[in-house]
């Protein structure tokens, strides 16, 4: 049975280790590495204003999209799932970066059956929108509220800056292979019985 999963971009289909980071480095003459960013925001990890960070990453954005690598693995179980699943990806991104996003995705292979910048982390709404059965995040608070909100599995990618307690329907993998198999897993259960006379 088809279902309708949704999923962040940043962190998530993108690799959290060398997307913002790097530029973060260089930029500010930062050594930062991925174990050391236990806080979902990079402000407190940098040596400016959190003002001229905002401005600076406003400025990078484009940049920093563009060349943001896949996930490990996400290619593979992404094309998986495109014939047997609708693909809505829905992302804090802001939606003037719609078109490098769509190249982004057509650059690296992958298709989608929508993509929704909403310029904000609540993406409750989204979700209830387009009633989503499933949804994969990086985000900790994001991932507790749309399972709480919206009484759907969220799939939350282990990271150094997500370590908070999460409640049962949230799932924590380490990477795209086990959010395959837990995906699986999840759809042989929720198949309705067939029943025989």
């Amino acid at each position: 049975m088809k279902k309708r999963f949704g999923i962040d971009i940043d962190g998530t289909v993108t690799c959290p280790k060398s997307s913002i980071l790097p530029f973060i480095n260089k930029e500010f003459g930062l050594n930062i590495s991925y174990e050391d960013v236990t806080q979902y925001e990079y402000t407190p990890y940098v040596n400016v204003s959190e003002k001229v960070f905002a401005e600076w990453f406003t400025e990078n954005e484009p940049t920093i999209y563009a060349n943001s690598p896949l996930a490990n693995g996400a290619e593979h179980v992404l094309k998986k799932w495109e014939n047997e699943h609708e693909l809505f990806f829905i992302s804090a991104r802001s939606s003037h970066l719609l078109d490098i996003t769509i190249k982004w995705f057509i650059d690296n292979g992958l298709t989608f059956d929508h993509i929704e910048l909403i310029g904000s982390h609540d993406k409750v709404a989204s979700v209830k929108k387009h009633s989503l059965d499933i949804f994969f995040e990086d985000k900790h608070d994001n991932a507790v509220m749309i399972h709480e909100e919206c009484q759907i599995p969220v799939i939350l990618f282990d990271t150094p800056y997500n370590q908070d307690p999460i409640p049962n329907g949230v799932i924590r993998v380490n990477n795209w292979s086990e959010a395959k198999r837990w995906v699986e897993y999840w759809m042989k259960e929720s198949r309705p019985l067939v029943q025989t006379f």
